[in-house]
């Protein structure tokens, strides 16, 4: 919950400063966590709620404000909602009984709905998502040195300051009380919480750079093909990627452990080259063009090119089980208004149904 906020009772929010540093609301406004009491804060803020069989981490990208976070990530988990609600037949191992389901076709219903998720029985509940929402400082002109100074900084949070190390520990802290998936008799509750990540611009750098950080020591997976050796800090069942602000070669140059991270399942990233901030901008900032604007490039291993499919057409689980999937949305991220482009259309029904079918073939 956001003290802050009393109606973002269905999403839980965590602060970031301009360092990575938690934050905490006191009466005298936003101040960081002292450092011995983080966990603490991470106590109060991350237990996974018990009927909840998924968790989604949102990390959100250039230009956002802490109410467009929010406002965000609640539609996104809306038109999850809708989508599951609308094509059910398309996500088979996300079924329950219907007391179970989201109820709904709207963001401004997960508030109402939790009290009735509580009353479920594990058994009738095939997939209740809990939102996690992390916030930090994204604001700057839109401009190339506003660009820049966003790009700086989210770089800066995520190897000089504490982001990553934070964020990973916040990771840790869910898979540590989600308990383990695989050894639920039922896909619901603490027995069974499957573990998404999901970032936007920016944002990805941040969720890149702290899987990368747990992935340091030797390490493991949890259904997916991909394997590893046992021991990771804590594993990831899926990363969706939107739109990132990182150049084409950045998983081959910067990110080079995520080819062996905590990850089960695949990191896939989307683009479209209507995307002005990480084509026009980038290219600019960088001299080369985005991952948001042109895909994936080289990365550790290799990298599987799929199109984004309309909400009715599923995904078999042979195109999303690979390391690196590029995702090609120039069809479908196509509105933006100014210099950022589509960069920002990424809450689409397509979207949730590649989110949907990530959580699905996680299973």
């Amino acid at each position: 919950m956001n003290e802050d906020d009393p109606d973002a009772t269905a999403v839980t929010v965590v602060d970031l400063d301009e360092t990575g540093w938690p934050l905490r609301p006191t009466r005298e406004g936003p101040r960081p966590v002292p450092p011995p009491g983080l966990d603490t804060y991470l106590a109060q803020r991350l237990t996974p709620p018990p009927w909840a069989t998924d968790i989604v981490v949102y990390v959100h990208g250039w230009q956002t404000s802490q109410a467009s976070a929010l406002g965000a990530l609640r539609t996104l988990m809306g038109l999850v909602e809708r989508q599951r609600g609308e094509r059910a037949e398309l996500y088979p191992r996300l079924q329950g009984d219907a007391s179970g389901r989201l109820r709904g076709n709207a963001s401004g219903r997960l508030r109402e709905d939790i009290s009735a998720r509580r009353e479920d029985t594990p058994a009738h509940r095939g997939f209740a998502p809990w939102p996690v929402l992390v916030r930090w400082p994204s604001r700057s002109l839109p401009s190339l040195g506003g660009y820049r100074r966003i790009r700086d900084r989210a770089h800066a949070m995520g190897t000089e300051g504490h982001a990553a190390r934070v964020i990973a520990q916040l990771l840790g802290y869910l898979d540590a009380h989600r308990g383990d998936p695989r050894a639920a008799p039922v896909l619901a509750a603490r027995g069974g919480q499957y573990l998404h990540l999901v970032g936007h611009s920016f944002g990805c750098r941040l969720l890149c750079e702290a899987v990368q950080w747990a992935a340091a020591p030797p390490g493991g997976t949890l259904g997916w093909s991909t394997p590893a050796p046992p021991g990771r800090p804590f594993t990831v069942d899926s990363m969706l990627l939107l739109q990132m602000a990182a150049a084409r070669d950045a998983f081959a140059a910067t990110f080079t452990a995520l080819g062996g991270a905590p990850l089960r399942g695949p990191v896939v990233a989307t683009y479209s080259q209507h995307d002005r901030a990480t084509g026009f901008w980038h290219l600019r900032a960088e001299k080369r063009a985005g991952i948001g604007y042109a895909g994936i490039g080289t990365a550790p291993a290799p990298v599987s090119c799929i199109r984004m499919r309309p909400t009715a057409e599923p995904y078999p689980h042979t195109t999303l089980d690979h390391r690196f999937v590029s995702v090609d949305a120039s069809e479908v991220f196509v509105h933006g208004r100014g210099p950022a482009g589509a960069h920002s259309d990424h809450l689409r029904p397509e979207s949730a149904h590649l989110l949907l079918s990530l959580a699905d073939h996680s299973r």
